[in-house]
């Protein structure tokens, strides 16, 4: 695929992503009553479930990162050139943003509106550093052992990180700055959005090591020099 294609791919599923967040999120804000927990189901199946979707769709064209994390870790791994990946995450981060726009006019919300919600703490970043690199691990391991498989596990990956962490697993720097625009259920204040991106591109790199090492193939000595 051309580049062009690869960055529109990029852009729409990051764009239809947050648009999915945010939007089961102002939904399920609005059906749940004030039940925070039947809120956060209604907006975890609908996330977990576009990704699925979005991952089937796209990876054939753009590898499906949506995530500057992801894109960091298949750079490490030299599988995008560098510059390549910068554009990669350009188009993921505007599109997340667009996303996140398109959520508010459907829903007749302030078209800007900088979110309140605090999220913060050492609790928080511990479960972002978790979130991320379970992800990436999940990504890599499955692209290993079965490609296939790569949507249904990253679907399921985040829709059970949304309950077992205590971040509810924005596990994306592109997803967190695009949230800080949202004073809706699924947003994170502006002031906490940079810690939240320096512990996940952390636990990216750390993960992104840490499989590779742990998935290498078993090589000889001989073959190693060879490669």
């Amino acid at each position: 695929m051309t580049l062009d294609r690869r960055l529109m791919a990029e852009w729409l599923g990051t764009f239809s992503l947050l648009a999915t967040v945010v939007g089961s999120g102002i939904m399920a804000e609005r059906l749940a009553g004030g039940n925070v927990a039947v809120a956060l189901l209604g907006n975890t199946l609908p996330t977990g479930a576009i990704l699925v979707v979005l991952i089937t769709v796209f990876g054939p064209i753009s590898g499906a990162h949506f995530n500057p994390a992801v894109t960091l870790s298949f750079a490490i791994k030299r599988d995008i050139p560098t510059g390549e990946a910068g554009l990669y995450v350009l188009a993921q981060v505007f599109g997340g943003i667009m996303g996140v726009l398109a959520a508010h006019v459907m829903f007749e919300h302030p078209l800007i509106d900088p979110s309140t919600t605090i999220r913060t703490g050492i609790g928080q970043w511990v479960g972002e550093f978790v979130a991320t690199f379970g992800l990436i691990g999940t990504i890599l391991a499955c692209l290993k052992a079965r490609p296939q498989a790569v949507p249904m596990a990253v679907g399921l990956y985040i829709t059970a990180a949304y309950w077992f962490t205590s971040s509810t697993s924005f596990a994306n720097p592109a997803v967190t700055i695009a949230r800080g625009f949202s004073d809706t259920f699924a947003g994170i204040a502006p002031a906490d959005v940079g810690a939240f991106i320096v512990v996940q591109l952390v636990a990216a790199v750390l993960a992104t090591w840490f499989f590779r090492w742990m998935l290498e193939d078993r090589l000889s000595k001989k073959e190693r020099e060879a490669r």
